[in-house]
């Protein structure tokens, strides 16, 4: 495992359509296939967060690296500097500011999107 999922990963574009992207998995590090499976099997998951930072008028929505929450760990604990991040620098862009911050933190205080699916299926193409 070199810590990083190719494939289609629940990223969004401008046009919030899923695209093609390389990102690095956080909390695998030392873990092998077979340790990876196990986790798995005891309820372990791949999730991303959300974050929302607002410049003027520009408001930008981005998707965090993906997390490996082993069974038993807290998601949203995880995802509880993007929540902030978003609280602090997601407002300030009127209109889409207020409505990409609110969507973050829920997603976030949900315990982030589960991209598992997608990330294994990405493993099982790559061999």
């Amino acid at each position: 495992m070199k810590g990083l999922a190719y494939g289609k990963i629940a990223g969004e574009d401008a046009l919030t359509q899923p695209k093609e992207i390389a990102m690095k998995i956080e909390g695998i590090e030392g873990m092998d296939g077979q340790q990876l499976a196990m986790e798995l099997q005891r309820g372990g998951k791949f999730v991303i967060y959300q974050y929302c930072i607002s410049v003027f008028i520009l408001t930008f929505r981005r998707p965090s690296d993906i997390y490996f929450v082993r069974a038993g760990e807290s998601a949203v604990s995880k995802g509880l500097g993007y929540t902030l991040l978003s609280l602090v620098l997601g407002w300030w862009g009127i209109p889409w500011g207020p409505i990409y911050t609110v969507s973050s933190v829920i997603t976030n205080l949900g315990g982030g999107k589960d991209v598992t699916h997608e990330v294994v299926a990405s493993f099982m193409q790559r061999g």
